[in-house]
């Protein structure tokens, strides 16, 4: 008797990963191969075929897991972090996206993804205001080993960046921490952060305004983009 697998390669049918184990070839019906016109009970397949359709069956059912492994909220919201995290910093990296994204897929997670991404944030933007204050450090550190004092003022230390330094630092130092409300804001926010590490403004009430704004934004900004695209 001639094997159903014989008659699949004759007729030109693509198996299927469910095939492996359990086929029905309905095509074969009234083929000169032999294919019974009823169902048959089992279709077996040997050989080299065997080896493709079971590693097309693995390929498939690992891209099965994997996408189910990435609808998970833990690894939704891990993935919210990480994307927070780096769009924080100077990477042109953007984070609502994401955070919409995953609302659209898991509506009541939406306040965990929400603080989530405003921590990673927040973390991000205090490494922006780390990388500004050791920047400023070893500046000092190069100015004192290597600088010279301008001709016929001494004891003075030469302005650094000129006119627009001088009024820059006189503005955040005189407006504070609560500044960086608008480390949220597109193309200057990140920045800011760095030149309020620069300027040694107080960490602490740093973070906490950061995350204040942060934390608007991502409410504002992923409510309108609900009510914008709600069936996206």
């Amino acid at each position: 008797m001639r094997e159903r697998g014989v008659c699949d390669e004759k007729i030109g049918k693509q198996i299927t990963t469910e095939a492996v184990y359990n086929y029905v070839p309905a095509a074969c019906s009234g083929s000169p191969c032999g294919c019974h016109s009823k169902p048959p009970p089992t279709c077996t397949v040997r050989g080299s075929q065997v080896h493709y359709c079971a590693m097309e069956a693995w390929l498939q059912s690992s891209i099965h897991w994997l996408l189910l492994v990435l609808a998970l909220p833990k690894v939704g919201l891990a993935a919210i972090f990480v994307v927070s995290l780096v769009g924080a910093t100077l990477l042109p990296l953007a984070s609502e996206p994401a955070v919409f994204g995953f609302v659209q897929i898991a509506p009541h997670m939406f306040w965990p993804a929400v603080l989530v991404a405003t921590l990673g944030n927040t973390l991000g933007g205090m490494i922006s205001y780390v990388m500004g204050e050791g920047a400023e450090k070893v500046y000092e550190h190069w100015h004192e080993k290597h600088g010279h004092l301008p001709q016929g003022r001494p004891g003075c230390t030469p302005e650094v960046g000129g006119r627009w330094h001088g009024t820059i630092s006189a503005c955040l130092h005189r407006m504070g921490p609560p500044v960086l409300f608008f480390a949220w804001l597109p193309v200057v926010g990140d920045p800011l952060c760095a030149v309020a590490g620069w300027m040694r403004l107080p960490f602490w009430p740093s973070a906490f305004y950061m995350a204040i704004g942060k934390l608007l934004r991502y409410v504002v900004m992923t409510v309108g983009l609900l009510w914008a695209f709600p069936h996206l």
